[in-house]
């Protein structure tokens, strides 16, 4: 009698987790703030950095894409690093947008795992082709006379593909995670968009396979993504250190002090925000350090790659010249007769 009571028990606890489970059928995003002035006024400059960062992105795509001079295998990650950046600042801005705009902060369950899905899989991505970029310079500056060897199209192609299905993988093993967890006592968010930490801290299931897997992909696509990237530039100090000339000095340095800043920026707060148990996460702080690298980034990295890259200011430039040549052609052609029959 006393075990078909506990069973009974069982039962109807594993009835209401399910219940709870299925009842959640959106989530409150709490923001950046719950003050509707101060969300008027983030509204504009998150709204332009938005537009900066699709604008600013996408014209590097297009820059790299039409200028020959810069079809190279540097230029190549460049481009899908720009492509990854816009990606994952879409994934999150609109809804913060929305947000700040309409004071409407919910998001449905399906959509908060979508929205994990997709951001995880750009910021695995970007970890992946900024290790990759840090391997192309240490080649360019050690080995100089064999570059067009080692880094061939082949070898590219290869390395932004395991990238873009690193990505793909690792994002599909932590949503499918999510959606196996139980969320039976509030639906409260304390973050502007669904980031795995603060879903984990909200689930009253057992997340401890998934605070594993967390770690694990965060050690391998961070911390030794960020190893690599240490060791390349070890090397690529010290062959610097070797050349003679300052101009020579310089001009290596130049080309890898652009993607230093980035990789700084986005490691630290990358391996901050994931490294750590969930007990230990202070939410209040976590989304706003999550604003480097899902906000600050995306907006700085074509400003940094553009404005501290020769070749593509001179791309630019050339790009510039041809637009105001082709407008005088077209304008020679369209009013030249007029102005003989002018003078005439």
């Amino acid at each position: 009698m006393h075990q078909l009571s506990l069973h009974l028990e069982v039962v109807k606890l594993r009835g209401f987790e399910t219940k709870n489970h299925s009842a959640i059928r959106e989530f409150v995003l709490l923001g950046l703030t719950r003050s509707p002035e101060i969300q008027r006024i983030l509204f504009w400059p998150f709204i332009f950095s938005y537009v900066a960062a699709l604008t600013g992105n996408f014209l590097l795509i297009f820059i790299i894409c039409t200028s020959k001079k810069l079809h190279t295998p540097m230029y190549f990650l460049l481009a899908n690093l720009s492509l990854v950046n816009a990606f994952s600042m879409t994934t999150t801005t609109p809804k913060l947008l929305h947000t700040l705009f309409s004071y409407k902060n919910t998001i449905t369950f399906h959509g908060c795992i979508i929205q994990v899905y997709f951001f995880i899989l750009f910021l695995v991505t970007e970890l992946l082709l900024l290790t990759s970029m840090a391997f192309d310079r240490f080649v360019a500056i050690c080995y100089p006379l064999q570059y067009t060897l080692i880094m061939r199209k082949e070898l590219c192609a290869a390395i932004t593909v395991g990238a873009w299905v690193s990505g793909l993988t690792n994002s599909a093993v932590h949503s499918g995670l999510v959606l196996k967890l139980s969320f039976c006592e509030s639906n409260i968010i304390n973050h502007f968009f669904c980031d795995l930490p603060p879903l984990l801290k909200l689930s009253c299931s057992d997340t401890s396979l998934n605070e594993t897997m967390t770690f694990v992909a965060d050690v391998i696509f961070a911390v030794f993504s960020c190893g690599l990237i240490l060791t390349s530039y070890g090397f690529i100090i010290r062959a610097i250190f070797r050349i003679r000339s300052t101009e020579g000095k310089k001009k290596a340095f130049s080309t890898c002090s652009s993607h230093l800043i980035v990789v700084s920026f986005y490691f630290s707060a990358v391996i901050y925000t994931y490294i750590r148990p969930t007990s230990v996460y202070s939410l209040n702080k976590d989304k706003y350090i999550s604003l480097l690298y899902s906000v600050v980034t995306p907006v700085i990295n074509p400003i940094i790659y553009s404005l501290r890259n020769k070749e593509v200011k001179e791309a630019l430039k050339g790009f510039i010249g041809r637009d105001r040549e082709l407008e005088t052609e077209e304008f020679l052609k369209k009013y030249m007769p007029l102005l003989v029959l002018t003078a005439d």
